[in-house]
């Protein structure tokens, strides 16, 4: 049974299955004997995604001074924010309590309104890192090492301008990497060394260009092929004539790659495309999923099963509604954590049966909480004991189901972060005015700092930083984006990959990289489409009749196989 319901935010329709209702109803927390049971959402499942991301600001940094020791950090919020922001090192010191900050709860006043009250006195770390080593200029960033501007990446080292990175080593400007290595430029790839420039590749080395290559090695400009070595633009050579026309290719020419990169967009446009990028799933719908069972519309997830509503996360079961997680189970409306049966939290760290809580670690059955760690029974960050816990927040549940609000995660106004520097803005961006009018605060003041002077002009063969005079006036110099106009400069490891790995200075502002890769991602939006297979001896006389969901909308030009048609068609 289905049932059709319009979304409060964006007024489009949307369903809410059976097997939703199942859920919510599995999740919502007992007191005393009673169920209080989590309503159906109010918003759809993009308005929804993109009021969560309201929440995480991970590109954004700031230069602003510890509230608490005066000394400048690096920051994700602002230096006129009106939260206050202490180092990260003495955010985690014992020598505070976030208990001082608690208040009685108000039973006449919104539970918004109070948790935001709230949350505007307690002190919040300026950047999230944990068990890192040298990672001072990242955010979101865990257990990693000697990594520069990485963001929401786990077990990474000597990783620079990157974003999504899981368990990988010495890899600049990708996106999306799981166990990959000296990458450069790559984009959805897993298990891949030394790779330049590539898209969708699994278990393979030395590719440049290469778009949908799988068990390969030292092919050049190749876009579907599996298990082969040697290849240029889907050729076969030998070793002696690869390596000869590669040493031809000047890839370490500015010039020369610019025209390799449009090259290579032509070619991906030729490709075949899958209906999807999913591998060893059952039952699944979404892309670029992984070792998962179960899952619904779901994004880049791996090992995760029964889920639904999903971006960016490994190790989940039975969750709804979340973004940026690991090690979930039973979770629901959660951004950037981990956990067990952890409702309606912005960045939870592991615990277990806490509701409407913000940057809690490892705590169990507490509401409306902020910075609390392993703490049990507490409500807007005051203790309690179980009976008055007990007892307190049904009556906290039943004021905010008549306001609304019991269901909802926290609204935009109560967001730490402006709309633009949010990760909202990436996803689903927005006006000023149209952001403003979910309540959502807009920044106009960016803080970047201002660079008065003269610009160094990049070399365009990187061969010629050999000398050292060059390597100085690089290193010392600024280098203006020629896109953006923004300033930005090279780092002494950023200059070494480089050298080593035959790539030119780049001539694009980071955050402009970042947004051209983020570009040639498709959208979390499936269609229902028939597979354009017309190809005879695929087990069809004329098309292919195989119908599937896909993030291809039908007025792309890609052709769009199903599985089977699609595995005929690799060389």
């Amino acid at each position: 049974m289905l049932d059709q319901s319009t979304c409060r935010q964006c007024n489009q329709s949307f369903i809410i299955e059976q097997e939703d209702l199942k859920f919510y109803d599995r999740i919502s927390p007992v007191f005393n004997g009673k169920k209080y049971q989590i309503p159906p959402p109010a918003l759809c499942p993009n308005c929804r995604d993109a009021r969560r991301y309201s929440w995480r600001n991970e590109r954004h940094l700031y230069k602003r001074k510890c509230a608490k020791s005066g000394k400048e950090i690096i920051s994700m919020y602002s230096p006129d924010s009106e939260y206050i922001v202490w180092d990260k090192d003495e955010w985690h010191k014992d020598d505070w309590d976030p208990l001082d900050f608690g208040q009685d709860y108000n039973l006449s006043r919104s539970f918004f309104k109070q948790f935001d009250q709230m949350i505007k006195k307690i002190p919040r770390p300026a950047i999230t890192l944990y068990n890192h080593e040298k990672c001072d200029f990242c955010n979101f960033v865990w257990d990693s090492k000697n990594c520069y501007l990485c963001f929401g990446s786990k077990g990474c080292e000597n990783c620079l301008y990157s974003s999504r990175l899981i368990n990988s080593i010495g890899c600049v400007d990708c996106q999306e990497l799981r166990e990959c290595q000296l990458c450069y430029e790559c984009i959805f790839c897993m298990n891949c060394y030394n790779c330049q420039n590539c898209e969708k590749c699994f278990d393979s080395r030395g590719l440049f260009f290469c778009y949908d290559c799988r068990g390969s090695s030292d092919m050049f400009m190749c876009t579907g092929i599996r298990n082969k070595q040697y290849y240029i633009r889907n050729k076969q050579y030998t070793k002696d004539e690869y390596l000869k026309m590669i040493k031809n290719e000047k890839i370490g020419l500015y010039s020369k790659r610019e025209k390799l990169v449009e090259e290579f967009k032509f070619n991906k446009k030729k490709s075949i495309r899958l209906e999807n990028d999913n591998l060893k799933c059952e039952n699944c719908t979404g892309n670029y999923l992984i070792e998962c069972k179960n899952c619904h519309e779901c994004y880049s997830l791996k090992n995760v099963e029964d889920s639904k509503f999903a971006y960016f996360g490994t190790s989940i079961k039975n969750c709804y509604d979340f973004s940026q997680v690991v090690d979930l189970e039973f979770c629901y409306e959660v951004t950037s954590g981990s956990g067990y049966k952890n409702i309606f939290c912005a960045w939870p760290v592991y615990g277990d049966n806490n509701y409407y809580c913000n940057f809690c670690e490892n705590c169990s059955n507490c509401f409306g909480c902020f910075g609390l760690k392993h703490k049990k029974f507490c409500i807007l960050n005051k203790q309690y004991s179980e009976e008055e816990y007990s007892e307190l927040v049904p009556k906290i549940i039943e004021k905010m189901l008549s306001n609304n609000e019991w269901g909802e995660f926290f609204p935009y106004w109560t967001s730490p972060f402006c709309y633009n520097e949010s990760m909202a803005d990436i996803y689903h961006p927005k006006t000023k005015e149209e952001a403003v009018s979910l309540g959502a605060k807009w920044r106009e003041n960016d803080h970047a700092i201002k660079y008065v002077g003269l610009f160094y002009v990049p070399k365009n063969d990187i061969s010629e930083y050999k000398d050292d005079d060059e390597k100085k006036k690089l290193l010392q110099g600024v280098i203006k984006c020629n896109v953006s106009g923004k300033p930005f400069k090279i780092m002494p490891q950023e200059l070494v990959f480089y050298m080593e790995n035959q790539i030119p200075m780049p001539m694009k502002h980071y955050d402009i990289r970042f947004k051209e890769r983020f570009s040639l991602i498709n959208p979390r939006k499936l269609y229902h489409r028939e597979c354009m297979c017309e190809e005879r001896g695929h087990g069809h006389s004329e098309r292919c009749e195989t119908e599937f969901e896909t993030t291809y909308a039908p007025d792309r030009p890609e052709k769009v196989y199903c599985e089977k048609c699609y595995q005929q068609s690799m060389l």
